[in-house]
């Protein structure tokens, strides 16, 4: 493994390698389509290629192909190998100068303390299913959530078909508006216990770390917003956004949070961003 270690670091000190691992790595457990990471990152296909036959060789990613489509996942077991590497070997295990938070005792702690919890939604328009979301967990767990939602590249009005849906559902849509993420990263900000994304393009976007270490999740899904068509079609497209984001809430507002541990808790939480 030790000849191995050399080559991962050379393979991520270039720039454009190391932003096609944080990507990965933002996306675990997914598997990535090539087309979206080279879209993301403003790379040509062949350049790509180039990336991520690099980080292979280095063993940090692996490849799939699903039909036509070659997708790309960081390979954990790797990557876990090479901070322990240097975290435990090179700092000789002293968490006075480089180890984080890796104390397995702490890691079966609970995740969370027994109160109400902060949860973020974002996606990039702020326009449909942030707002769902919010609204949904608001909704079905107000007395234990503080429910927010925001965007990264936010649209200036929300959605109407969004609001008449959530209309239709019976909720009260006063006070929501369309919020930028850049809101939620000042010093006066809520301290999120979750961060959640709903959408590929948020999560694949760089953003800060969030104070706090919250349990994040990945629970993409397609944006109604884009759909063509008649008004009945676009109406059947937020539906069924709504409908997905409902199940997966409900679930995760029932998870037992005060009994689970750090790791069972985000294990949880990814289930669920691949619930149908």
């Amino acid at each position: 493994m030790e000849i191995l270690i050399p080559h991962r670091l050379s393979t991520l000190g270039h720039p454009q390698r190391l932003a096609v691992f944080r990507l990965l790595m933002r996306r675990y457990p997914d598997r990535v389509p090539a087309t979206e990471i080279a879209q993301s990152l403003d790379l040509k296909p062949n350049t790509l290629s180039a990336y991520v036959n690099a980080l292979m060789q280095a063993g940090l990613v692996t490849q799939t192909r699903v039909g036509t489509s070659l997708r790309y996942a960081v390979d954990t077991e790797a990557v876990r190998e090479t901070f322990d590497y240097l975290l435990l070997d090179c700092c000789r295990g002293r968490p006075d100068i480089c180890l984080p938070d890796r104390d397995p005792d702490r890691q079966r702690e609970p995740a969370v303390a027994d109160r109400k919890y902060n949860v973020l939604f974002i996606c990039t328009g702020n326009s449909a299913r942030s707002v769902f979301a919010e609204t949904i967990l608001t909704s079905l767990a107000g007395d234990r959530f503080v429910a927010y939602s925001a965007g990264t590249a936010p649209r200036s009005d929300l959605n109407p078909f969004a609001i008449a849906l959530l209309k239709q559902k019976g909720h009260d849509v006063s006070k929501l508006r369309s919020k930028n993420i850049a809101e939620f990263q000042t010093g006066d900000a809520p301290t999120f216990d979750f961060v959640f994304t709903v959408c590929d393009q948020a999560a694949n976007e760089d953003c800060p770390a969030w104070s706090g270490q919250p349990v994040s999740g990945h629970w993409g899904m397609p944006d109604p917003v884009k759909t063509a068509g008649s008004d009945a079609e676009k109406k059947l497209a937020f539906q069924q956004a709504y409908g997905a984001l409902y199940n997966r809430i409900t679930a995760f507002a029932a998870l037992p949070m005060a009994s689970l541990d750090r790791i069972s808790l985000q294990k949880a939480v990814d289930d669920l961003g691949h619930m149908d």
